[in-house]
C-alpha cells in the first residue's frame, strides 16, 4: 500500500513549488494520457478493419455514409445477426462453413464503415451468439471472426463496449497456448478495447485474470503479437490505481522482455512498449525502481538523441524520463548524472513546443527533493545551479510567455526556484536578465486565478519597491 501513496505524487513536486497545487494532477494525466497525447496516433479503441495478417475481404468506406447508406447497413447487420443464429443452430451437412460464412459477412459488416453498425449488431442479439462461436473446440476460422465482430463491437460506445461483459472470459481464455497465435491476437485487440473504455472495465478484466496471459504474449519475439499485446497492456494498467502496473512489472521476464523490444528497429513495436513503460513509470514507483536497473534509461536518452522533433518515441521517452525524475532522489542524481542533460538542454530550446514542455517536466524535477504535502518542495541546489548555469533558464521564462496555461505553470514554478534558491541571492538578477518580470507581468491581469496569483505573488516578493536598492 505503500507504493499507491507514493505513486499519487509522480511528477508532483515541481507542481507544487510556488502555489498549492492538487497533487493528483499528473497522476490524472497519467490515466488520460492516451486521450491528451496519442489522439493523432491512434486512439484508445481500435477499430479492426484489416485483418491480424493484413489482408481484407471488405470493402472499406473513406468517407462519412449518408443517412441513407447507413440504414441500409443497419437492415443488412441485422439480418446478418439473424442469419449467424440460424446457422447456429443448423446441424446438417456443412454446418461449420455455413456458421463462418455468416460469422464473415457480420465481420464484413462491421468493419466497412468508420462508424460501424454496432447498436444494429446489438438490438438483433449479436453478442450471445457470438460467445456461442468463441468455445474452445472451435475451428479457428470461426474463433478468429468471431473475436473481430466482437473487437469492432467493442470499439462503440461506452454502453456498446459494456455489452460484451459476457464475452470476456472466453477472450481472455483464448489468450492462452490452447489457442493459436492470431487468434489470440484478435482476442488481445478486443480485450484492448474494453480496457481502453475506462476504469470500471479494466477492474473487470483484471479481476478475470487478463493481465498475466496478455503479459506473457509480450515475452516472445513476435511483433504483431508483441505490439497488440503491449498496446492492451498500456490500456489496462492506465491506472488510476497503480497495482496492476506493480504486478505487471513482476511477471517473470517482462522486464527483460520490455529492453529487448526497446532495442528493436521497429517504430511502431518499441513506441507501443514504450507506452507501456509510461503508465509502469507514472503509476508504480516498484516498476519505476526495476525499470532504473535496466538499460531503458540508456535508451531513451539514445531515443531522444536522435532527433528534437516529435518522431515516433521522441515524445514517450521525454514522459518517462519525467516519470523517473520525480521519483526518489537516487533516481533523479542517475538522471542528472546521465548523458540526457544536455540532450534535454538543448531540446528545450530547439524542439516543438510539446516536447519542450514534456522535457522541462524533467529538468525542474531534477532540481527538487520529495517533500510530504503540498508545501514548497526543498531544493537540490547542485542541479538547480549547474542546469541554470547551462543556460536552461531562456527555456522556461519562453515557457511562462506562451498561451498554454500548462506549460506557463511550469515556467512560472521554475522561476520560483531560482529566484528563492540561486545562492546569494542572484536568482532575481538573473530573472531580469532574462526579461522574466516582462514575462511574469503579463498575468497581472490573467482570467486564469492560479497562473495571476502565481506571478504577482513572485512579482511582490522577489521585486517590490526594495528591490535593487542594494544596488
Amino acid at each position: 500500500m505503500a507504493d499507491e501513496g507514493l505513486a499519487a505524487h509522480r511528477r508532483e513536486p515541481i507542481k507544487s513549488s510556488v502555489s498549492n497545487v492538487a497533487a493528483h494532477r499528473r497522476r490524472k494525466n497519467a490515466a488520460t494520457v492516451g486521450k491528451e497525447r496519442r489522439e493523432s496516433l491512434v486512439r484508445a479503441k481500435r477499430l479492426c478493419r484489416v485483418g491480424i495478417s493484413g489482408d481484407t475481404d471488405v470493402f472499406l468506406e473513406n468517407d462519412m455514409m449518408i443517412d441513407e447508406e447507413q440504414s441500409i447497413l443497419e437492415a443488412q447487420t441485422s439480418s446478418a445477426v439473424e442469419g449467424l443464429k440460424s446457422t447456429v443452430a443448423y446441424q446438417g451437412k456443412g454446418a461449420m462453413q455455413k456458421r463462418v460464412n455468416a460469422l464473415r459477412e457480420l465481420r464484413r459488416l462491421l468493419s466497412r464503415s468508420e462508424f460501424p453498425p454496432v447498436e444494429a449488431s446489438l438490438k438483433a442479439g449479436a453478442i450471445p451468439i457470438l460467445v456461442q462461436c468463441l468455445s474452445f473446440g472451435s475451428p479457428d476460422e470461426q474463433l478468429l471472426e468471431a473475436a473481430w465482430c466482437l473487437t469492432n463491437i467493442a470499439a462503440g460506445k461506452p454502453e456498446e463496449t459494456e455489452a460484451l461483459l459476457p464475452a470476456l472470459p472466453l477472450l481472455i481464455a483464448h489468450l492462452g497456448e490452447r489457442s493459436s497465435l492470431s487468434v489470440s491476437e484478435q482476442c488481445a485487440w478486443a480485450l484492448g478495447n474494453v480496457a481502453g473504455e475506462g476504469e470500471k472495465l479494466r477492474n473487470v478484466l483484471l479481476s478475470q485474470g487478463a493481465l498475466l496471459p496478455l503479459a506473457r504474449m509480450m515475452l516472445p519475439n513476435k511483433g504483431s503479437t508483441v505490439r497488440t499485446a503491449a498496446w492492451a497492456l498500456s490500456n489496462l494498467i492506465k491506472g488510476p490505481d497503480p497495482k496492476a502496473a506493480t504486478e505487471l512489472i513482476r511477471v517473470d521476464g517482462l522486464l527483460d522482455a520490455i529492453v529487448r523490444h526497446l532495442k528493436k528497429a521497429d517504430d511502431e513495436l518499441t513506441t507501443e512498449v514504450a507506452w507501456v513503460v509510461v503508465y509502469l513509470s507514472a503509476l508504480s514507483n516498484v516498476a519505476t525502481g526495476m525499470l532504473v536497473k535496466t538499460d531503458v534509461l540508456q535508451l531513451l536518452v539514445e531515443r531522444l538523441a536522435t532527433s528534437n522533433s516529435l518522431q515516433l518515441l521522441i515524445p514517450e521517452a521525454a514522459w518517462v524520463l519525467s516519470n523517473i525524475a520525480a521519483g526518489s532522489v537516487e533516481h533523479k542524481q542517475l538522471i542528472y548524472s546521465s548523458e540526457a542533460v544536455p540532450l534535454l538542454l538543448r531540446l528545450l530550446s530547439t524542439a516543438p513546443f510539446d516536447l519542450r514542455k514534456e522535457v522541462a517536466y524533467v529538468l525542474g524535477n531534477l532540481c527538487v527533493a520529495p517533500t510530504e504535502g503540498d508545501g514548497k518542495p526543498n531544493l537540490i541546489c547542485e542541479h538547480l545551479v549547474s542546469l541554470v548555469g547551462r543556460g536552461c533558464l531562456p527555456g522556461f521564462i519562453d515557457l511562462v510567455r506562451s498561451a498554454d496555461t500548462e506549460a506557463a505553470r511550469v515556467g512560472l514554478q521554475f522561476m520560483e526556484l531560482v529566484l528563492r534558491g540561486m545562492p546569494h541571492g542572484e536568482g532575481p538578477k538573473l530573472v531580469e536578465r532574462e526579461d522574466g518580470i516582462d514575462a511574469m507581468e503579463r498575468f497581472q491581469f490573467h482570467e486564469n486565478e492560479d497562473l495571476r496569483n502565481m506571478a504577482n505573488g513572485l512579482v511582490d516578493t522577489y521585486f517590490g519597491e526594495d528591490y535593487g536598492l542594494d544596488d
